[in-house]
């Protein structure tokens, strides 16, 4: 196993841990495990492209780990109060979709390519300047409320867009099969994008 699939594997298991000090209110050690755990993304991506370490295990881990750490730090977060209940529902409804929707695609055997959309990528790097903000705000007694109060508005839009474009896109692909799982050629067809 490579180095980066050890350092993605690291950040799934500090997942967790960065729950319970979200629920144990300590905030400002939880907001460090945050940004060692986005460095440790960088990072592990950076090593796999710069030393050719890349791998199909590595290219599912890296996704999961995000997706895991986004996931649970929105509903911590939001399950304390620290941020608004329908964006917590809707940050973490957005990602249940599009797992979901692949996850459905696979056992109808209508496998597809996820292609990120720049929707989606902008949204995910402002939930994570979101969710760091909070975590910052609440953990060293900040005054960030003049940025966190739009930005959950802007956050929250985004979300709502990106999650309409991939079930578009999934519809799409979905409906590039016949009844019988036969691939009809056509354009847009065999990946969510």
């Amino acid at each position: 196993m490579y180095l980066p699939n050890i350092i993605t594997v690291g950040r799934i298991f500090s997942v967790p841990v960065m729950v319970w000090l979200i629920v144990t209110d300590n905030l400002s050690y939880a907001f460090g495990l945050f940004v060692i755990a986005g460095f440790s993304d960088a990072l592990d991506g950076f090593l796999a492209r710069r030393f050719h370490w890349q791998t199909e295990l590595g290219a599912y881990l890296d996704p999961v780990a995000d997706k895991t750490m986004l996931t649970s730090v929105y509903a911590s977060l939001t399950f304390h109060g620290y941020m608004p209940i329908w964006l917590g529902i809707l940050v973490v409804s957005r990602d249940l979709l599009i797992v979901g929707a692949v996850v459905l695609a696979w056992l109808l055997n209508r496998g597809m390519e996820i292609r990120p959309l720049l929707v989606g990528k902008v949204n995910t790097g402002l939930q994570i300047l979101l969710a760091a903000a909070i975590l910052a705000d609440n953990g060293f007694a900040l005054d960030l409320s003049a940025w966190i109060r739009p930005a959950i508005w802007l956050t929250g839009g985004l979300t709502a867009l990106s999650a309409f474009l991939y079930l578009v896109g999934w519809l799409r692909h979905m409906a590039s099969y016949d009844i019988d799982g036969r691939h009809k050629p056509g354009p847009g067809a065999g990946a969510l994008q």
